[in-house]
């Protein structure tokens, strides 16, 4: 079938607050390996080890200057935000997907940007996070939370090992 799982739309809730018709873009976290280069006696080439990942970040742009959001900036040590976003995925037949990212984490930057008379404001909000789920069609895909050591990829805790072996 043509044109399969096509993003038709979006949605924002930060803090358990809706931001419908005020979200103007979204950047999922990006998925990254964090490996060493090994090559050893009788080696021809080096292999990348995998040593954990790369810091989950992830941001978006809003067209309102919601109080409310801004508060949560520089959040108290320990604490967190909670954020989700929400697409709908249609495909050409006309069946209609929910893909969902659960996140949690501090806001790190709000950008303003320049503000011009007559033009669309944009507030950029940047968050590092501690932990993030993806959802496709109700299947969960990846769940990644830094803090407990948990690696959940298509239904397998990758981590689940090494937590046995440190006594987690």
């Amino acid at each position: 079938m043509a044109a399969r799982d096509v993003l038709k739309n979006i949605n924002l809730y930060v803090d358990g607050r809706g931001y419908a018709g005020q979200i103007d873009e979204y950047n999922a976290p990006e998925l990254t390996l964090a490996t060493e280069d090994y090559r050893g006696g009788g080696m021809d080439a080096p292999v990348a080890i995998e040593m954990g990942q790369e810091p989950l970040s992830t941001s978006f742009a809003m067209i309102s200057y919601d109080p409310d959001l801004l508060a949560l900036w520089g959040v108290a040590e320990g604490s967190s935000v909670p954020l989700t976003v929400r697409g709908a995925l249609e495909s050409f037949d006309g069946s209609v997907k929910a893909v969902v990212h659960r996140m949690r984490g501090k806001i790190t930057s709000l950008s303003s940007g320049a503000w011009t008379p007559g033009q669309k404001p944009t507030l950029t909000v940047t968050m590092a996070l501690t932990y993030y789920q993806l959802t496709h069609d109700g299947a969960i895909l990846h769940e990644i939370d830094v803090e407990n050591m948990v690696r959940v990829i298509n239904g397998v805790d990758r981590l689940a090992a090494q937590r046995d072996a440190l006594g987690m």
